[in-house]
């Protein structure tokens, strides 16, 4: 899949890029933030976007509801941390695909985008 990776801690965007070319995925832009993300989106139009929810200038929940409402079948993936159960849960009812926990395994964030990528295939 053609992949949008959001997050504003760069080292993790590397990790998470890495794990997903290494498991057959193809990266096609990188977003520091939520506005980078849907300007990155429309010029891009990934299959997927893998979205943290804490981040500066507009968090992964405002860009979650600003994507969905721009594109309904828009595939999203959330990342949050441990403790953020309360933002998980809000992403999940505003149409996140799935999410993955920080600091995640490799084979964790694969399934997620996996399971992601199924979704409009059935």
């Amino acid at each position: 899949m053609r992949i949008l990776v959001v997050d504003d801690l760069e080292f993790m965007r590397t990790l998470i890029r890495d794990i997903l070319e290494t498991g057959g995925h193809e990266i096609v832009a990188e977003a520091a933030d939520g506005r980078q993300a849907l300007l990155l989106r429309r010029a891009w139009k990934p299959d997927l976007t893998l979205m943290d929810i804490s981040m500066p200038r507009m968090d992964g929940l405002e860009a979650l509801k600003r994507i969905r409402d721009d594109d309904p079948h828009s595939r999203i993936v959330m990342c949050s941390s441990l403790g953020d159960q309360e933002r998980i849960l809000e992403a999940i009812r505003l149409g996140a695909a799935d999410y993955v926990v920080k600091p995640f395994r490799k084979e964790r964030l694969l399934s997620a985008v996996r399971k992601a990528g199924e979704l409009n295939e059935v």
